[in-house]
């Protein structure tokens, strides 16, 4: 394996489709393409990355270390791609949702070196697509979490792939209505995700040779985000609540409960959930927090 160490993000965007630009290297992100072989990946904090390298679902050619070439720091409505979950949960300037989710994600010693940038990216926690079932997001015809075990899966838009989005931070910065500033374009976050089809199994919209460098937010009058987890702390959400209010009303999204983080317009949208057997109990959990996000931001 290969270690590349670009200086600017171009070179290093250049260096995820491949010397000379083949085009042979495949996503620049995990999220991009869960399903698709890669030659090169992006390597930041490398919280998701070598986990994934050391479990056999990541086998690339080459790593390319973007660490020194992605902007970190915090600003006023402003955040680099490359600072910490940990920067971020103890600065006064992010709005409290950003924070409390930083805070509830993971580990302090993984906080500390995972990036904003990269969380937003992260896999699925599936353990049929962790154990390298020929899933739908590996490329096959079957969903085995819907036939099998899915206690932690989706209720929303779980026909063709029950995988529930882990990260907390994007929950968060959906109703903060955060805008992504990569090395090619200007992208709402919005914008990012996709639920993944027969035709494209990807769940995000990047490129193979697109880095998120910068990330800008709204400034809520009040926010919250709310987690319920099997364990206390350092859990992947069951179901997450990020809940923003401002002058022209309050913006709700879940985590946990859909292939890509799921926005909802208020509580009556729980209705159209279509669980699993397994997890019906999910709706009573994401009812419950749905109230008590909004009863904190009024």
């Amino acid at each position: 394996m290969e270690l590349l160490r670009p200086d600017s993000a171009e070179a290093a965007a250049a260096a995820l489709v491949g010397t000379g630009g083949t085009g042979k290297a495949r996503a620049a992100s995990i999220g991009a393409a869960q399903s698709a072989p890669r030659d090169a990946v992006a390597l930041a904090g490398g919280t998701e990355v070598v986990p994934l390298i050391r479990e056999g679902i990541l086998a690339p050619k080459t790593l390319v270390q973007i660490t020194d070439v992605v902007p970190k720091g915090i600003r006023s409505g402003w955040i680099g791609g490359g600072t910490s979950l940990g920067e971020l949960e103890v600065d006064p300037q992010i709005p409290a949702v950003l924070r409390e989710a930083c805070s509830l994600a993971a580990s302090p010693q993984l906080r500390a070196m995972g990036t904003i940038a990269g969380n937003l990216l992260q896999a699925t926690r599936c353990w049929y697509w962790r154990l390298r079932f020929p899933c739908r997001l590996h490329g096959g015809d079957r969903c085995f979490a819907s036939e099998g075990e899915h206690r932690e899966h989706a209720i929303f838009a779980n026909d063709f792939c029950a995988s529930a989005h882990p990260s907390d931070v994007a929950a968060a910065l959906h109703v903060l209505s955060a805008t992504l500033v990569t090395s090619r374009r200007r992208l709402p976050i919005a914008e990012l995700y996709r639920l993944p089809t027969h035709d494209n199994r990807a769940t995000t919209t990047l490129e193979p040779d697109e880095l998120i460098l910068e990330l800008e937010h709204a400034a809520p009058l009040a926010s919250t985000y709310l987690k319920a987890m099997d364990r206390s702390r350092y859990a992947f959400a069951l179901v997450g609540v990020a809940a923003a209010r401002f002058e022209t009303g309050t913006a709700l999204a879940l985590t946990g409960v859909a292939p890509i983080p799921w926005q909802i317009a208020g509580a009556g949208d729980l209705e159209r959930a279509t669980p699993l057997p397994g997890n019906t109990y999910k709706l009573e959990l994401a009812a419950v927090l749905v109230r008590r996000a909004l009863e904190a931001v009024a």
